[in-house]
């Protein structure tokens, strides 16, 4: 017997549950970022151990995603949003408590697993309370909170006491508002299934698209977690000190895409992607070039990098939410969130390495043309993928297909698609079959070709009435060869 759907205000509580928490958590993951010069000044650890502690989040976040974001097919969403919460409350408190560089490293592996469980067991509460448009309320979700989340930490660490406790003790206490809320969901009735983390799989029919959409995600993150993990540190060896400025431009980065996501709709996914990935290039080559020794470049090339952003990650999205089946939707959208993860981390791990023999912004001028080449490359790849065909075209064709199934005898009658139009068709069937006609006699009445002449077919009277009305005879009339047919 099938169950009647929650009422109006459980789903609005469930929907507001699932956006506050993939804020909140997606806040705490960024809170960090303007912070890092400074645990780099107190602890003493090196270039590399900085992009390393940046990167954990984004290496732990993957697998988590995979491992732990099945469960929530299983568990529902409020067990996993539940240990979600939990695991991001460790994470304040190790950065609130830390003392050394390992307690960071142990924060942002915390921040990583709540995040990557959060992310899918959010995206399904907020998917089925708000049906169509969950896919953008979730990326928008996910996308303002890393923007506000770099905000926050830089604008408290500069005109805040205590800039390396405050914001994770006020963090503390937004985690525990979000887990009253988780706990106020509806119970799930009883396990669907078992729990078994598996790989994503691909059908054949969208590899193409799938592919295309997951190197231009990959490389829209890559720009976002240059910046990020590197842009505080070059302003602050470049003179610019003041905390809430490097917040600000990272900020600049995630409200510039979440301003020109909703351009998506208008473009299309498929030209989307391709004037992201325009401004994309455009970042990084400014990047490239000024590696934060001005502030005004670093903020346009900002801005300019987080349109390019918004533009590829909404388009990516997209292309991958339209081409996949309704019932494997999840692990699709899955494996694009492991791709930007990816992105997210391992350039900034590249540019930490090249740190241990060159300057920390030759590093990140070297990795930012490589990922501008990068980009290029996959823009020409991008042009052998089909074009964008709307959601509704797709309904149309399979309606069509529909009321243009014939049977067999009428593919026959002519009647089958791309036969002509019934009025072209008319004239021919009210043609008449007549016998041919006999060779016109020549003197003494023989046949001019010879032979005898042919015996036309005989017709009954009311057959050869008929026939003269529709060739337009007289009743009566008796044909002659000579008539016209």
């Amino acid at each position: 017997m099938p169950t009647a759907p929650p009422p109006t205000p459980v789903r609005s509580r469930s929907l507001h549950t699932g956006l506050y928490v993939l804020v909140l958590l997606t806040v705490g993951a960024y809170l960090p970022s303007p912070l890092l010069p400074g645990y780099q000044h107190a602890f003493g650890f090196s270039d590399l151990s900085m992009t390393l502690i940046y990167a954990t989040f984004a290496l732990v976040s993957a697998p988590a995603l995979l491992l732990i974001g099945p469960a929530t097919d299983v568990v529902g969403p409020r067990g996993v949003l539940r240990v979600s919460l939990v695991a991001g409350a460790v994470a304040s408190l190790c950065f609130a408590l830390a003392s050394g560089p390992m307690w960071l490293v142990a924060g942002r592996a915390a921040q990583g697993i709540a995040l990557g469980a959060a992310t899918s067991a959010a995206t399904v509460l907020i998917s089925a309370n708000a049906r169509a448009r969950g896919p953008l309320l979730a990326g928008t979700a996910f996308v303002a909170g890393t923007a506000a989340g770099p905000v926050v930490g830089g604008a408290l660490a500069q005109y805040a006491p205590a800039p390396f406790t405050l914001p994770y003790v006020l963090h503390l206490v937004a985690l525990g508002y979000g887990w009253f809320l988780a706990s106020s969901l509806p119970r799930p009735t009883a396990p669907v299934g078992r729990w078994r983390p598996a790989p994503p799989r691909i059908p054949a029919g969208m590899r193409s698209v799938f592919g295309f959409s997951a190197a231009t995600g990959f490389l829209a993150w890559t720009v976002v977690g240059l910046f990020l993990a590197l842009i505080p540190a070059l302003l602050d060896r470049a003179g610019h000190t003041d905390l809430a400025l490097s917040g600000c431009v990272l900020g600049a980065v995630l409200i510039c895409s979440l301003l020109t996501q909703p351009l998506v709709g208008r473009f299309g996914p498929r030209r989307a992607q391709s004037l992201g990935l325009t401004a994309l290039f455009a970042g990084l080559v400014m990047l490239a070039l000024t590696s934060g020794d001005s502030a005004l470049v670093t903020l346009i090339a900002a801005i300019t990098a987080g349109a390019g952003n918004g533009l590829a990650y909404g388009g990516a999205t997209a292309a991958v939410e339209a081409a996949a089946p309704p019932g494997q939707r999840g692990s699709i959208t899955g494996a694009l969130y492991l791709a930007f993860y990816l992105g997210a981390g391992c350039p900034a791990i590249a540019v930490g390495l090249i740190s241990l023999g060159h300057e920390l912004a030759t590093a990140t001028s070297w990795v930012a043309a490589v990922a501008a080449a990068l980009v290029l490359l996959t823009a020409m790849c991008g042009k052998s993928v089909a074009p964008d065909v709307p959601a509704r075209q797709h309904q149309r064709n399979a309606d069509e297909r529909r009321r243009t199934h014939f049977t067999s005898a009428e593919r026959g009658g002519g009647r089958g698609p791309g036969a002509g139009s019934r009025r072209d068709r008319a004239p021919r069937a009210a043609r008449p079959v007549l016998g041919r006609r006999s060779p016109r006699p020549g003197a003494g009445g023989r046949a001019s070709a010879g032979g005898p002449a042919p015996v036309q077919r005989t017709r009954s009277s009311g057959g050869e009435a008929a026939q003269r009305a529709r060739r337009g005879g007289v009743a009566g009339r008796t044909g002659t060869p000579g008539d016209p047919a």
